[in-house]
């Protein structure tokens, strides 16, 4: 009786099957697709009553200051606003995750907004692997086993 390998080449033709596909292999607009899809987040740029904010203020002496916050109306000072705008978008790949409904500022010039696709690809090599897993534990199911097994 002959073994049947399991190989990386067998997984990712199983994901491709089920329309996942390696993070170098699929553009931005589909990988924001994708993961809204699996994890249930809606995002726009439209105000309304979001479970996460990301947005911008103007201080009272002239400078810009960002925001990410899940309560808009007393933002913490030590958590919510940052003085750059370098890693105040880190909280958003944990409110897709979530499900959350995200309000961002940005949305509708998301493909001049590098940070954002930043968090577009984290996402969505996690959602990815997470696919990958399955798909390799469902080929074990099926018989298949590791070539050094």
């Amino acid at each position: 009786m002959s073994k049947k390998i399991l190989t990386e080449d067998l997984i990712l033709e199983r994901l491709t099957d089920n329309n996942v596909y390696p993070p170098e292999d699929i553009d931005y607009s589909l990988k924001l697709a994708a993961i809204k899809d699996h994890f249930d987040f809606s995002i726009t740029s439209d105000w309304g009553n979001p479970d996460m904010m990301f947005y911008t203020e103007t201080t009272a002496d002239g400078y810009e200051v960002w925001i990410a916050t899940d309560d808009d109306r007393k933002p913490s000072v030590n958590e919510d606003i940052y003085y750059y705008d370098n890693d105040w978008l880190e909280k958003m790949a944990d409110a897709m995750k979530d499900g959350s409904s995200i309000f961002f500022e940005d949305y509708d010039d998301d493909a001049a907004n590098y940070e954002f696709q930043d968090v577009i690809d984290e996402v969505y090599d996690d959602y990815f692997n997470d696919k990958k897993q399955e798909v390799e534990n469902e080929l074990i199911d099926e018989g298949y086993e590791h070539e050094d097994e």
